[in-house]
């Protein structure tokens, strides 16, 4: 009898706290799996660009013409819209 509020306080933390973070990571990495040469996109930065080249751990975005720098793929924070960049 002693072991349910331990029980319980644990139940509560996995359902307010743990699952969530595991979902969000979840979808981050289908995010990250799904990224495709042209689409745009954000960094952890602030850096919007649409990207030139996927590679294995890396990839390269073009942040004005001719100009492409590279980045680590968990640093890719969400993808854009579609001509989300022409409109800026």
């Amino acid at each position: 009898m002693g072991l349910l509020p331990m029980v319980l306080m644990f139940v509560v933390l996995y359902f307010l706290m743990i699952r969530p973070q595991m979902k969000k990571a979840k979808e981050h990495k289908a995010l990250l799996d799904a990224l495709a040469v042209d689409d745009e996109v954000i960094t952890n930065g602030g850096i919007a660009g649409r990207i030139a080249s996927v590679g294995e751990t890396f990839v390269k975005v073009e942040i004005a013409t001719g100009v492409q720098i590279s980045v680590q793929k968990p640093a890719i924070a969400a993808v854009l819209p579609k001509g989300t960049l022409k409109n800026a």
